[in-house]
């Protein structure tokens, strides 16, 4: 990826095209729950959402793994969605922009209380 990838996103929109169309090869409940895991997902973006790239390739072969042994989505993922999400994030540390304005208001005020 040279500079101007990065600068203009080209390398990300490639990427998630190349998600999409593995997606678009999923049954249509995986599909669905793509769909769901993806929009969840992307809340939890940094500003270039460069963060969240190896957890969705991680995500997207997980179900194209469970698809083709014939498993149900529910058995891949369970039944809260947005509880798996929110796991996977938390795992990999992909964090919220409120997050890291909680933290950075909490290092400020503590600044202003040890003065």
């Amino acid at each position: 990826m040279n500079f101007w990838e990065q600068v203009t996103g080209s390398d990300m929109t490639k990427g998630m095209k190349t998600f999409e169309s593995r997606a678009k090869k999923l049954p249509v409940d995986y599909q669905a729950a793509w769909g769901k895991i993806n929009a969840y997902l992307l809340t939890r973006s940094d500003f270039t959402g460069r963060n969240l790239m190896p957890i969705f390739d991680g995500v997207l072969g997980l179900l194209e793994e469970t698809a083709a042994e014939g498993k149900n989505v529910h058995e891949a993922l369970g039944d809260d969605i947005q509880g798996f999400c929110s796991a996977l994030a938390s795992e990999e540390g992909a964090r919220s922009f409120r997050d890291k304005w909680r933290d950075q208001l909490n290092k400020n005020v503590a600044k202003k209380l040890n003065k």
